[in-house]
Formats: C-alpha cells, structure tokens, sequence
C-alpha cells in the first residue's frame, strides 16, 4: 500500500512533530519553492511538495547535529512508507550526514532550504512584504553579515550552482513561489490556506 503523500497528510505530520509556527512557516516556505521548481524541472509537485514540508521534521524535537535532525525524521518517513527518493532528498539537505546530492529533487531542497528563509527575513522588514522584491534587493541584504546571520550565503549560492542556474533566476524563482502564498506565509499564524 501506497502511503499517502498528499499535501494534507504531509502538513498533518508535520504539525505532529512540530509546533512551532516559525518552522512551521519555514516548511511552508520551502514547500511553495520545491512545487515552484518541480513545475520547471519536470518533477513529481506533490513529491516534491511533500519533500519540502517535511525535510526539517524532527528539527524542533531533536535539533542535535550531531545525533538528531534529521534522522529522526528519516526513520519516522521510512517507518510510514514515504518513497526512498524523499527520505534520501531529507537525508541529503543535511550536508554533514555525507550523502550526496544526486537528482534534480535532492539539488532543488537543498538549493531552496536557506534561500526560502532568508527571503521570508527579507520580506519581513520591507513595508511590502514579498510584493516587488527584487534579487537584487537580496543580494543587497547577503551583504549585510548581521542580517540573518545565521544563513551561511555560501550555502545561498552554492544551491543555485548545484542547479546550475543563474543565481538571480534562482532567487527569483523563490520569490516568485513565495510571493504566490504570502497571505499563508506572512499571516499570524502560519496555517496553510
């Protein structure tokens, strides 16, 4: 039997594991830029979609790097039938477990993972949101060390290169596909509409 990868039955496990709205916000984020690139790149929306929101599932229980997220999630996704290219795709967004990124899906979550959260940073202190952001205006803010400084902008770039797509295309896709849900990922409390 088939497990259910719906958009439902992703968001469902998620809000199981996670409680937090701003991770919740997060997957949210980088489910909207996974379907955007799985519609330019001939892949599977729903797989993909799902891959998005359930890639950090275990972060909010078990954040440890070193033996927690996201292998906890990993088991729960195999332990419920999830497709091995998504727990494989989890698995390799997390550059210190070693597992290479091979397929256009693994490339496109790790690609979108920091850039969807440092887009929604950007967003969050401009007077009109995601409404007219330019790639532009995010390079200007990769610049500032101080703004989202936890989001390495090696790992911002690298992504884009491992798509081998233009760095400006690439933060324009992500905007493009955040922008498209703004009212969800910009709302108070992060529920998908």
């Amino acid at each position: 039997m088939q497990p259910d990868i719906s958009r439902t039955a992703a968001w469902t496990l998620l809000c199981e594991w996670t409680q937090g709205e701003s991770l919740r916000r997060h997957a949210l984020a980088v489910e909207a830029a996974m379907r955007a690139y799985a519609r330019r790149l001939g892949g599977d929306e729903e797989l993909w979609g799902a891959t998005g929101l359930l890639h950090d599932l275990d972060y909010e229980r078990y954040p440890s790097l070193e033996d927690g997220h996201p292998r906890y999630a990993m088991r729960e996704l195999e332990e419920k039938g999830y497709p091995p290219e998504l727990v494989r795709a989890v698995a390799s967004h997390a550059e210190y477990l070693g597992v290479p990124r091979e397929t256009p899906m693994e490339k496109s979550l790790f690609a979108v993972d920091e850039l969807s959260g440092f887009v929604l940073a950007c967003a969050y202190v401009r007077p009109d949101g995601l409404m007219g952001m330019t790639p532009k205006s995010v390079r200007k803010k990769m610049k500032s060390a101080s703004f989202a400084a936890a989001v390495s902008r090696d790992d911002l770039r690298r992504g884009a290169e491992g798509l081998g797509i233009d760095f400006d295309d690439h933060v324009e896709v992500a905007i493009a596909a955040l922008a498209a849900r703004s009212a969800e990922l910009l709302s108070s409390d992060g529920a998908p509409s």
